[in-house]
């Protein structure tokens, strides 16, 4: 639950770059490229998601949705569901 937990801090902070920095124009096809990486590194296949946001070259819709944040959530779930319950 820990490194699950340090997932999920790790990917808001990275999303909080792409708020920031992500907007930058010119920076952010480079931002979200190095993202996408990030999210494969940190959640496997499933972090390949992140890369939808390549698709906008602008960078300025994307930067409201936090990808990583999103998929941190979600694998937290997945992980949870796939423990044994404790009785």
């Amino acid at each position: 639950m820990r490194s699950d937990m340090a997932k999920l801090v790790i990917a808001i902070m990275l999303d909080l770059v792409d708020f920031t920095i992500g907007r930058i124009p010119g920076a952010e096809i480079f931002v979200d490229a190095a993202l996408g990486v990030a999210a494969i590194g940190l959640f496997g296949w499933a972090g390949a998601f992140a890369f939808w946001e390549l698709a906008d070259p602008t960078g300025q819709v994307d930067a409201f949705v936090p990808t990583l944040t999103l998929i941190a959530i979600s694998q937290m779930r997945r992980n949870k569901n796939k423990r044994p319950r404790e009785e």
